[in-house]
């Protein structure tokens, strides 16, 4: 009885390792039926690198548009291209379409021109666009009265008032 089993055993690990075996096998085959790509031959050409020119928006001064590259080289197949752009709605343009900027607090307000200033710092800028590394915008101050206390207007106010409803 005890022979029955072990031959079974034997047979059972027999058919385990050749499985693995088999395994083993087919995976080796299936790397070495894979063809190696030749690596990409490295082109030399004489074509420059590509110049962009602004965004210009389709419509209005945001939104898509377009840019055009060019480039310069004898044996260049393509030296000019058009690309899709997109000049963000939200961003100063007063600065150029293409720069945003971080801004810091707003200044106190300089009495003499009755302006207050901040400035602000290069964050981003679209597609290598010319931009300045900090930039400073003014705006007016506002008005420029003394607060009154509004404890004594309110009593002021009041009294007024007694005194036209005892005249009355």
């Amino acid at each position: 009885m005890q022979s029955q089993q072990y031959v079974q055993q034997r047979r059972k690990l027999a058919a385990a390792f050749l499985a693995f075996v088999f395994i083993l096998a087919a995976v080796g085959t299936a790397e070495a039926g894979k063809k190696e790509k030749p690596e990409k031959k490295v082109k030399k050409s004489d074509c420059g690198e590509w110049q962009w020119s602004v965004c210009v928006p389709t419509s209005g001064d945001c939104g898509l548009g377009t840019r055009e590259g060019t480039r310069t080289g004898a044996e260049c197949k393509q030296t000019m291209k058009t690309q899709r752009c997109k000049i963000p709605c939200n961003w100063k343009k007063q600065f150029g379409a293409e720069c945003k900027y971080q801004f810091q607090a707003w200044g106190e307000c300089d009495l003499n021109t009755a302006l207050k200033t901040r400035t602000g710092s290069l964050k981003r800028a679209l597609h290598n666009a010319d931009c300045q590394k900090t930039v400073t915008i003014s705006k007016p101050c506002g008005k420029l009265t003394k607060p009154k206390p509004q404890a004594e207007s309110k009593k002021k106010k009041k009294e007024g008032k007694k005194q036209e409803k005892m005249l009355d």
